[in-house]
């Protein structure tokens, strides 16, 4: 009988070489194992379904990216990196990645799925976030963030299109595509997103973990506002405002000292000021709507 191992995802069971591919060298996953469901998203280089893992019935997001697509992108090595990364970090707000396997056109990842959807769209839907809703949100991502940089991982792509919603509203940071595992800790690639790039990458000096945090603080600042705050027109306007690192609130929405004052300590522009991520969970902004 194959030795089954508790699924973190809904309580059910899968086997165990199914958790884990590679160990078992004569077993490995193929479509075939799996009941394909309807889509539940698309992104530049790939296609999500629900799907279930047939001897187990675990249901899971079947990401699928052709070859061709990758390549023409210079994309392979990022997907390795990801598989390679996300496949290791186990953490309830760090989306699972279970495995994946490829054909001859497509490869195919085998990730957690969130029944929530992205964050992204409850934020486009709500407009904006209550001062509780966002205290709880941010509370969760410095969480998974701790974990990641604990394992020498800087995430570099947060945004609320990365983030999912899995069950019981619990969140779960995805797309480990920009990610690194940098035990060195200093990097010098420009990646990520416009709006959520910090100083040192727009200045192409080095950076470290201190990019997540500064990520941190506009993804706070957008779920308050409902924008983040350095948009501008153009490309180089917002490279300038990251630059001046001057925030204003606008006018219209009343927002607390308290939350103010915690997106200052993270939109700092030398990295090594900003607040540790320790320090964010017990900020008071933090403390007053959250037991921690």
């Amino acid at each position: 009988m194959t030795k089954a191992v508790k699924s973190k995802l809904a309580g059910e069971y899968i086997p165990k070489e199914n958790v884990n591919p590679k160990s078992n060298q004569d077993k490995r996953w193929t479509l075939n194992d799996f009941e394909i469901g309807k889509p539940l998203g698309r992104g530049k280089f790939g296609r999500v379904y629900l799907a279930r893992e047939k001897r187990s019935k675990q249901v899971v997001a079947l990401k699928l990216m052709y070859k061709k697509d990758l390549a023409e992108n210079g994309m392979e090595k990022q997907i390795k990196r990801e598989i390679e990364i996300q496949s290791h970090l186990q953490h309830p707000n760090i989306l699972r990645m279970y495995g994946y396997f490829y054909d001859a056109n497509r490869v195919f990842l085998i990730l957690e799925h969130a029944p929530g959807g992205e964050l992204f769209k409850k934020l486009i839907e709500s407009k904006r976030f209550s001062e509780d809703v966002s205290s709880n949100y941010i509370a969760q991502i410095a969480n998974s963030l701790i974990y990641c940089h604990s394992h020498n991982v800087i995430h570099r792509d947060i945004k609320p299109e990365n983030i999912l919603i899995g069950s019981r509203g619990v969140l779960k940071l995805a797309d480990f595509g920009w990610s690194v595992h940098a035990p060195g800790n200093r990097r010098t690639t420009l990646c990520g997103t416009l709006d959520y790039l910090p100083p040192e990458m727009i200045n192409k000096a080095d950076h470290d973990d201190k990019v997540d945090v500064w990520a941190l603080g506009i993804l706070l600042y957008e779920f308050l506002t409902g924008k983040p705050p350095f948009e501008a027109p153009s490309k180089d306007g917002t490279f300038q405002k990251i630059t001046d690192d001057e925030i204003v609130w606008p006018e219209g929405i009343e927002i607390s000292e308290e939350a103010k004052d915690l997106v200052s300590q993270l939109l700092v522009k030398r990295a090594c000021d900003r607040v540790g991520l320790e320090d964010v969970l017990t900020h008071p902004f933090i403390t007053m709507y959250n037991d921690i």
